[in-house]
């Protein structure tokens, strides 16, 4: 596909992704365990698109577009690689976030804007399997991947990375800093904690999910405590982050797992160790994927490229580029991520078909006990 073609097609289509996003509230009535509803995990029924030597041989030369989110940040000279070890040359196709860069792939599902999607993930992922956004594919690095990740069986969409949205704080602000999740809401941390608006923002959003799974029904209660203890409220992370928590007008904020050794790493002047930390029970697991979008123009050349993502070569670039850690269990880490990041091993994480059903019902709800 033509990237000029596809920079229209994406113009057409920005003014429906708001209509889109708007109409895709689901059933109010909540889970129970009686009903009997079908999983978007389940298979589609679409065939596995297979990749044959001859294939492989054929796609010298071909361009395709390769469909990103706002903030990701390409490895220096890795498309170069590809094209240099393939022929592929890669356009870097940037949307929006991720729930428009979704809405957009729903939108134009078996006629998409691009050949290969970046980074949606397990909170956006029933949208798109709902609406056979991509095409079924294995790639010869699946058996190098975590199976924890792999989270559709037959392959529309593969794990590329994952990360933890986690409560940070500054070390040096707190004699006796917070430990879990609940002590946001005491008084002595008041005035201390800015997260994001779920509806807006990523991090914020998985805050929220995790404040679901941890409280459960009592999640309620929790924020309207928050919203007591005087919490600030922003649309992303950068403002989040940068304004509020790195001018320490707020001491605690939703980030990430790897925050902390971004720190380290970006220290002027350089630190022994990372100023910040995480509270680990606070923490949701985000797990992002790579597929290859239905109608493309390029299946064999979009198969490269989703085993290119997936290889060690590639997973081992995207820590210290996007702070995100690697699908595939040969893939070593940077000597940082190994001296500092902390293990999260019981990450809150919660079914994509539940935040799907529920997405549009705790959003409005939260809205309503912080916003109002």
């Amino acid at each position: 596909m033509k990237f000029f073609y596809n920079s229209l097609k994406i113009t057409v289509i920005a003014s429906l992704v708001l209509a889109l996003l708007a109409n895709c509230s689901t059933d109010s009535d909540e889970l129970s365990g009686n009903q009997e509803i079908q999983s978007c995990l389940d298979d589609s029924g679409l065939s596995e698109f297979e990749l044959s030597d001859e294939a492989k041989d054929s796609v010298r030369g071909e361009s395709i577009d390769l469909v990103v989110y706002d903030s990701f940040l390409a490895p220096e000279g890795a498309f170069e690689r590809f094209k240099d070890e393939t022929g592929i040359t890669v356009n870097i196709l940037t949307t929006a976030d991720t729930g428009t860069m979704v809405s957009q792939a729903v939108l134009t599902s078996g006629d998409p804007v691009g050949d290969v999607m970046f980074g949606i993930d397990n909170t956006f992922l029933c949208r798109a399997l709902n609406n056979d956004v991509f095409l079924p594919y294995i790639p010869s690095t699946w058996d190098e991947l975590s199976n924890p990740l792999k989270l559709d069986p037959v392959g529309r969409v593969t794990p590329v990375d994952y990360g933890d949205i986690c409560l940070n704080y500054w070390k040096d602000s707190f004699e006796v800093p917070p430990t879990t999740i609940s002590d946001l809401t005491n008084s002595k941390f008041s005035k201390e904690f800015v997260t994001q608006n779920p509806e807006t923002s990523a991090p914020g959003m998985g805050f929220l999910l995790s404040s679901i799974a941890v409280f459960g029904d009592d999640w309620e209660n929790f924020w309207t405590e928050l919203r007591a203890n005087d919490l600030a409220i922003r649309s992303g992370w950068s403002e989040a982050y940068y304004e509020d928590f790195y001018s320490k007008e707020r001491n605690i904020v939703t980030s990430y797992a790897t925050s902390p050794v971004a720190e380290y790493i970006f220290a002027d002047p350089a630190v022994e160790s990372p100023p910040t930390a995480i509270i680990a029970d606070s923490c949701f697991r985000s797990v992002e994927f790579t597929g290859i979008l239905r109608g493309t123009d390029s299946p064999a050349a979009s198969a490269l490229l989703v085993d290119f993502l997936t290889s060690v070569d590639f997973q081992e670039l995207i820590p210290e580029t996007n702070f995100v850690l690697p699908a595939n269990e040969n893939a070593e880490l940077p000597e940082a991520f190994n001296l500092f990041l902390e293990e999260i091993p019981d990450a809150v994480t919660i079914s994509p078909d539940l935040i799907e059903t529920n997405r549009n019902i705790w959003t409005e709800r939260w809205t309503e006990l912080v916003l109002r």
